[in-house]
Parts: structure tokens; C-alpha cells; sequence
């Protein structure tokens, strides 16, 4: 059970859901100091609005919390462990949830802190207890994915490289019972994954490069592969990044961070799949070996890439992982990047593009996203843009033509050549919340998790 949540407590305060519209007659339920608390503090229903009622001790008796225009929306919920001082609360009569496991796993997002490097004292987080009707194995699995996203993106560099990327794997793998094997340094070069290595080269030895790959389940269970971009810091190679764009660039493994993650999940919800996750783990670094400008490298599949920006890695690496997944044969195929700009300047940094040739996997995606609130949104393979990654001196160049413009459709045709056989989905994820607000802090953002473990579930329900 996440440490935000909890099955009972007899000393549960009284939390009220109220929505802005029409709040004073939702509110006719109210004890006489509820309804006098409220009017004192000019509570109508906002979002982000909060009354605490106190008891005639100087604790709290109850409490109300503004759920804005979305009333029937679990993810407002989120803000409350933000706003609420410590305590056990429980939802009050007649707050009936439509989906009360989204809820609680909404309140888990919200009540989540990263503060493993702080030496001041932690503050007691508000708990909820679980609505009446929830499923509790499935909210603390998916809360538990989603914070271990979390953490890991939010990690320094300096204590997540891709040697840490590795020990998380081995952590989740003796947890799930599950096998991994690693191929680091120079046997990259002598077991097939050029590209892999031609990335990580430049790093110091400590933080070698590596393709790891976690494998669980039964061998006659259908195949689902699991792709994640692990650049635990991106100084953009020789084509060095300035200073503003390598601040963020911890959050470069956000894809590793959030295979892994759904790894765990698909594992501890025991789906009926053989589930292969392959981590590229590298440091895209700086120093006499790294790769150069006008480079040719090989890939594993064979093509050969001439890298015309050194700062556009991901996809290389992502080449190698996903051809040792094809060799996997699988049944489904999913990637995580955090890939481009450009997909930021199409849909900021809260909706997640993901691309596929899947029609029924793409009405899937999307009907799972709309019922999760975890925002994806489908954009093209546009197959006119194909030729914008072609080059003239190698069969694939990693920086496309200007004239393409379109960056993250352009960096999916580049890793479309790679996928597997099959259904394959791209996502090209941010992994950060950049504007800070209660439930959703500056930092480390789950993204897809929540929408994937509906998918996944119902594409491979459990026995």
C-alpha cells in the first residue's frame, strides 16, 4: 500500500468534494460549522480552494476541498494531500467517486515528495483512506510505478548513471523474480550493438555504457517488449549543448525510468505475457573518444547512420534496443523517449504524442487515456517525411532534412525502421512538470503509466 494511502483509521477526519457549479446546493449535507467555515473563507467550489473546520480542541473536525469545473474527475483530487495539513481523511457521505481506485491513486500522485537529499525534518503527509469500492492491489501497484518514475528521473546524474539504471533493474528484477543480463563497455562492440556504444563511448569508465535486458514469465506466454532511451545525462556530445538546455538533462533516462516502472507493474499484476524490458543505458559525454559530426557508425540491424548532430543520441541507442527486441519476436512493442523538442513545441509538455500503424491498438490507447486522465495523443507516421532521414553516404542519418520541420514525426520514422515486426508504439515522452502547482510540484512527472496498465490489462487480462 503506498504510505499515502491506508485501509481504515477509526480517527478519519471528514473530507468534502465540492465542485465550483452549484456548490451551495451540493453543500446542504454540511454540519452548521462546515457551512459557517465556508462562508468565512468565501469557499465556492474552486479548484485549488481549501477550508479546514476545526474542532472545539483546535484540531480539525472536517474539511472541504474546491474540486473546480472537473467534479466528477478523479485527478482533481489530486491537489488535496497538497493542501490539507497531516492527518487521516476519509471521503464524506455523499461523495460517490465514478472511479474511486482512479482517485486514490490520483491522491498517491499528489501526496508524492522527492526529498531523499534534504536534511531538514520531513513533514507528515495527509493519507486517505480508500473510497469504498476501490481496488487496493492495483492502486498501490500503479502509485508505487508511478514514484518509482518519479525517483528515478528525479535523481541527480551524479547517483543515477547507467551503472544505477543497471543496479534498479537488478532491484526490481530479485523483487519480480525475474532474470537480467547486461553487455557493457567494449563487449558491445563483439555482441552486436554498435550504435549503443558509440553513444556511451565518451563517458568515464565508472559510467560505461550498457544494454540491459530484464526478461520474466513463461515462454509460452505472447511477448511484450519493453524499450526505454537511458541517456542518464545529455550533454548534447560535441554539438554541446548550451548551459539552459543541459540543465534538465538528468531527466534524459526518463524513458528507461518509465519501461522499467511498467515493467514492475506488468509483473506484479502477474499478466499473462513474457515481458522482455531493454534499457540502452549510456552517458552521452564529452571527451577524445566521443563520437564526431559526420561520423558513419553501424547499427545491430546493419543499417549505417551518419550522424550529422551528436545531440540527437536517443534514437541511436533506441536503434540497437529495438533490434534486439525484434529478435524477440514479439507480440507488442513499446518505446519510451524522451526524444525531441519538437514534441513539446506540437503538444507541451502535459500531453504525450505516441505513434503507430496500429489502428486497433491506437483507438485502444486513446479510449484507455480518456478513462485514466493521462493525457496521449496520437500523431502521424507520415510516410512523406521518410525520406528526410535518408542519407546520401549511409542508409540513415540521425539529424533530418530542415525541410521535414517536423522533428518528433521524424525521429519516429528514424526508430520505425528498427521496430519489430508487428504492433510497435513510440511515445515520445517529457517526463517533467515544468510549471509547478498543488499536486503537480516542479519536477519528475509519470506519464503513460496509468493509461498503459488499462491497456495492458485488458489486452492481457490475468487469469
Amino acid at each position: 500500500m503506498s504510505e499515502a494511502l491506508l485501509d481504515d483509521s477509526a480517527s478519519a477526519i471528514p473530507l468534502h468534494g465540492l465542485g465550483a457549479p452549484g456548490w451551495e446546493a451540493a453543500a446542504s449535507h454540511l454540519s452548521p460549522a462546515a457551512r459557517a467555515a465556508a462562508k468565512a473563507a468565501r469557499f465556492l467550489g474552486k479548484a485549488g480552494q481549501c477550508v479546514i473546520v476545526p474542532d472545539a480542541d483546535g484540531g480539525v473536525s472536517e474539511a472541504l476541498l474546491g474540486l473546480g469545473d472537473q467534479a466528477d474527475s478523479p485527478n482533481a483530487w489530486r491537489a488535496a494531500p497538497a493542501l490539507l495539513p497531516p492527518g487521516d481523511y476519509r471521503l464524506a457521505a455523499p461523495c460517490a467517486p465514478a472511479d474511486p481506485t482512479a482517485l486514490a491513486i490520483a491522491w498517491a500522485a499528489g501526496a508524492y515528495r522527492f526529498d531523499r537529499y534534504l536534511t531538514r525534518s520531513r513533514d507528515a503527509r495527509p493519507r486517505l483512506v480508500l473510497p469504498p469500492g476501490a481496488d487496493a492491489a492495483r492502486a498501490s501497484r500503479v502509485a508505487a510505478a508511478c514514484a518509482l518514475a518519479r525517483d528515478m528521473v528525479n535523481a541527480p546524474a551524479n547517483d543515477m548513471g547507467p551503472a544505477e539504471i543497471e543496479a534498479t533493474a537488478r532491484e526490481i528484477a530479485s523483487t519480480c523474480g525475474a532474470s537480467v543480463s547486461v553487455v557493457a563497455g567494449e563487449a558491445l562492440l563483439t555482441e552486436g550493438y554498435p550504435a549503443v556504444h558509440a553513444v556511451g563511448r565518451a563517458a568515464a569508465a565508472g559510467r560505461a555504457p550498457r544494454l540491459i535486458e530484464l526478461t520474466w514469465g513463461e515462454a509460452s506466454h505472447p511477448v511484450l517488449a519493453l524499450v526505454g532511451k537511458g541517456v542518464s545525462f545529455d550533454t548534447g556530445g560535441l554539438d554541446l549543448k548550451p548551459s539552459a538546455g543541459m540543465r534538465l538533462m538528468k531527466k534524459d533516462m526518463g524513458g528507461a525510468a518509465h519501461a522499467l516502472a511498467l515493467g514492475r507493474l506488468v509483473m506484479t499484476a502477474r499478466l499473462p505475457v513474457r515481458l522482455v524490458v531493454l534499457i540502452a543505458a549510456v552517458e552521452n559525454a564529452v571527451s577524445g573518444e566521443a563520437m564526431r559530426p559526420g561520423d558513419i557508425i553501424a547499427s545491430r540491424k546493419g543499417l549505417s547512420i551518419e550522424i550529422g548532430n551528436t545531440d540527437a543520441e536517443g534514437r541511436l541507442i533506441l536503434a540497437d534496443a529495438l533490434t534486439r527486441a525484434a529478435e524477440h519476436r514479439p507480440s507488442l512493442t513499446l518505446d519510451f523517449a524522451t526524444l525531441t523538442g519538437a514534441a513539446r513545441v506540437a503538444l507541451g509538455p502535459e500531453v504525450v504524442p505516441f505513434y503507430t500503424d496500429d489502428e486497433t491498438l491506437a483507438g485502444d490507447l486513446a479510449a484507455a487515456s480518456r478513462t485514466a486522465e493521462d493525457p496521449l495523443w496520437r500523431m502521424p507516421l507520415w510516410p512523406g517525411y521518410a525520406k528526410a532521414v535518408e542519407s546520401d553516404v549511409a542508409d540513415l542519418k540521425n539529424d533530418p532534412d530542415a525541410w521535414a520541420q517536423a522533428g518528433s514525426v521524424t525521429a519516429a520514422l528514424f526508430l520505425k525502421r528498427f521496430a519489430p515486426e508487428g504492433a510497435w508504439v513510440h511515445f515520445d515522452i517529457y517526463a517533467w512538470n515544468p510549471r509547478g502547482r498543488p499536486g503537480w510540484p516542479v519536477g519528475a512527472e509519470a506519464q503513460t503509466l496509468r493509461a498503459l496498465d488499462l491497456a495492458l490489462t485488458a489486452r492481457f487480462p490475468p487469469p
